[in-house]
């Protein structure tokens, strides 16, 4: 009998989780690769410290699922935060002026319409971030993936004018806040939007009193992600440790 046809099997960790996925899978991340990537369901809604547990050993959220990257072979997924007390370089402070000038910011429960498929896809096949043939995204998709949960959650929404140009969903923990996944508009590309949503969260973090915003995962080798590292200072999780990679003459 295969691992499979055995699951789903109780994690012991606090709350208790069901392993309901693991398996060897292609690696969505790194072209060639495969990847190990069990997906564990808790059995009730997680406390914000309980999510914060979580995310300091390394895990993230597929909707109400949780996982870490276990990959046999392979040690290039690196979990990444930032302190709130991060300074933004100089560029980043424009990119934050600018925002804030002319974006518009909305918080609320995280939700799905067509609105928010349209500028998924528009993000997803626009940055070349879908893979061939892939098929528009529909609801009930979206729904598993931004809207259900396990944990308290909201989303940014960043409008130009009255145009919904970006979403960020964000999970909220007792000392952190986690960027769950956030997508925009690639026409307004200007406004660095992955960047921008960034700074606004960490603000959100200080206005709070909490201590470090998860950026999710750094892969060295993946174009998608290399826009994590360049705030620095951050911390990565690298072998079970948190280390800090400083930053450099600019």
């Amino acid at each position: 009998m295969n691992r499979l046809e055995t699951l789903p099997l109780l994690v012991e960790v606090d709350p208790p989780e069901l392993l309901v996925y693991d398996a060897p899978e292609p690696c969505p991340y790194l072209e060639g690769r495969m990847a190990r990537m069990p997906l564990r369901l808790p059995v009730r809604e997680l406390e914000p410290r309980e999510l914060d547990a979580r995310l300091a050993r390394g895990d993230r959220r597929h909707g109400a699922l949780f996982y870490r990257p276990s990959c046999p072979s392979c040690r290039a997924c690196e979990p990444i935060r930032l302190s709130t007390e991060y300074v933004p370089t100089r560029t980043q402070r424009r990119i934050l002026e600018r925002g804030r000038r002319e974006l518009r910011v909305e918080i609320g429960a995280p939700t799905v319409d067509e609105q928010r498929l349209r500028l998924y896809d528009a993000h997803r096949f626009g940055r070349g971030l879908a893979k061939e043939g892939s098929s528009p995204i529909d609801a009930e998709s979206y729904q598993r993936f931004l809207v259900d949960r396990a944990c308290e959650s909201f989303e940014l929404r960043y409008f130009h004018g009255q145009r919904l140009v970006g979403v960020a969903v964000t999970d909220r923990g007792a000392r952190s806040l986690s960027a769950v996944y956030c997508y925009y508009d690639p026409d307004f590309a200007r406004y660095s939007l992955g960047t921008y949503s960034i700074l606004e969260q960490l603000a959100l973090c200080a206005d709070q009193g909490l201590e470090h915003l998860y950026l999710g995962l750094y892969i060295e080798g993946c174009d998608a992600m290399s826009y994590k590292a360049r705030f620095l200072p951050h911390e990565r999780l690298v072998e079970g440790t948190w280390r800090r990679f400083e930053r450099g003459a600019e």
